[in-house]
């Protein structure tokens, strides 16, 4: 007897279980349609006696089939917004931030050379969308560039770091393109021979041989704090503001080529200009378009810094929640070198981790001092294992 399947546009059915005369179809509206796992279909395979028998235990069955296919549509529809508000952003940040941790090194500027070397891998096997978490500074800018995704949180133990990501977020905001970025991160003139569209090459060959602007710096850092305290109404106080000029100005400081004041740094302009080892830079300032996507997400209050230890009580877990309430999952997790440094608070990472929501391609990207040569490398995070070593 035929069982009456669905039909329509990209309507696609395939055995799943049965004898060539006697197979059961399942119908999808996509061209491959949902596997069904091996066993499946055993509670339905006892001898049908009847005919009546046999249409309930097929309603029964689509029925259980349709409620899979719901699901499965219902977590992929992720209710994401497309935009924060400065209210909303500010929240976040406080809410679920932690009390600031100690850290022994100094970090302004990422050491990871090696950094794009995952790109290629990562950029085919991550769809654009859901949510990245990383830690650390400016290597983030690039791997959201690459993976676009909706949301990205930056968490991190040290409050100089969720710092220095609001005075990213203003230098963003003031700069159309990309030599006005350096020009304004940077506190530098800018050259009349660059243009949005200049190599990336060009644009630190230009800025190498510029002085700082100390007069510029202070304009600039006046229009950082207006834009973060009077524009968007972020509440900073006396101390933040102290550190948060200390850092602006060790831009100005080191400039483009070395910045010896982060621990083993290359110097902005070579981690800019590195590439993934098969000759692609993706860089955020490599194009035009890489950083077009970079400062859209930052307008729109959609790169969060957080305070927070990875074994802490409550920045992960609450950016976890917020993902959770909203059907989205982690893509991707870049962790940096963070888990050489876990073993004081492992117990509270593993829990962490455990209560993200993840998808069955969510991936960590690794580095260690201790292995691969600094190098990155990638795990599934449905596979964690907890890390054994510390620097």
């Amino acid at each position: 007897q035929e069982i009456p399947l669905p039909t329509g546009e990209g309507a696609a059915q395939r055995p799943v279980r049965g004898t060539a005369s006697n197979n059961i179809y399942m119908w999808s509206p996509s061209p491959n349609p949902l596997p069904l796992g091996e066993g499946f279909l055993d509670r339905f395979s006892q001898p049908v006696r009847t005919s009546a028998d046999m249409r309930q235990t097929r309603g029964v069955l689509i029925a259980v089939i349709l409620l899979a296919v719901t699901i499965v549509a219902f977590h992929a529809a992720d209710t994401l917004p497309s935009e924060l508000s400065d209210a909303a952003f500010w929240k976040i940040i406080s809410d679920y931030s932690e009390a600031e941790g100690y850290f022994q090194y100094t970090v302004i500027t990422s050491n990871e050379t090696a950094y794009q070397e995952v790109l290629p891998q990562l950029t085919k096997s991550i769809a654009p969308g859901g949510a990245y978490l990383g830690v650390g500074p400016e290597q983030n800018f690039t791997y959201i560039s690459a993976l676009r995704p909706k949301i990205a949180f930056i968490v991190d133990i040290r409050r100089d770091m969720m710092l220095e990501h609001l005075m990213y977020k203003a230098v963003f905001e003031m700069s159309a393109d990309r030599p006005d970025f350096v020009a304004n991160l940077f506190s530098r003139k800018r050259p009349a021979s660059l243009t949005a569209d200049s190599s990336v090459a060009s644009i630190f060959d230009a800025y190498a041989a510029a002085k700082g602007d100390s007069d510029l710096a202070a304009a600039h850092f006046k229009d950082i704090l207006t834009r973060l305290k009077t524009t968007h109404g972020f509440t900073l106080s006396a101390d933040d503001e102290t550190r948060l000029k200390s850092i602006y100005l060790t831009f100005l400081r080191e400039g483009v080529l070395t910045f010896n004041s982060s621990i083993e740094s290359p110097g902005y302009r070579v981690l800019m200009t590195a590439t993934d080892g098969q000759g692609r830079n993706w860089s955020y300032l490599a194009t035009r378009e890489n950083y077009d996507r970079v400062r859209g997400m930052q307008i729109k209050n959609l790169i969060v810094p957080l305070v927070g230890d990875f074994g802490g009580p409550k920045a992960l877990r609450m950016a976890g929640q917020y993902l959770r309430d909203h059907g989205a999952v982690v893509n991707v997790f870049y962790l940096s070198n963070v888990e050489d440094y876990l073993q004081p608070v492992l117990a509270g990472y593993e829990r962490n981790i455990a209560a993200l929501p993840k998808a069955s391609n969510s991936t960590f990207i690794h580095v260690s001092l201790g292995s691969n040569s600094f190098r990155p490398w990638l795990t599934p995070m449905s596979q964690f294992t907890p890390p054994l070593s510390i620097r």
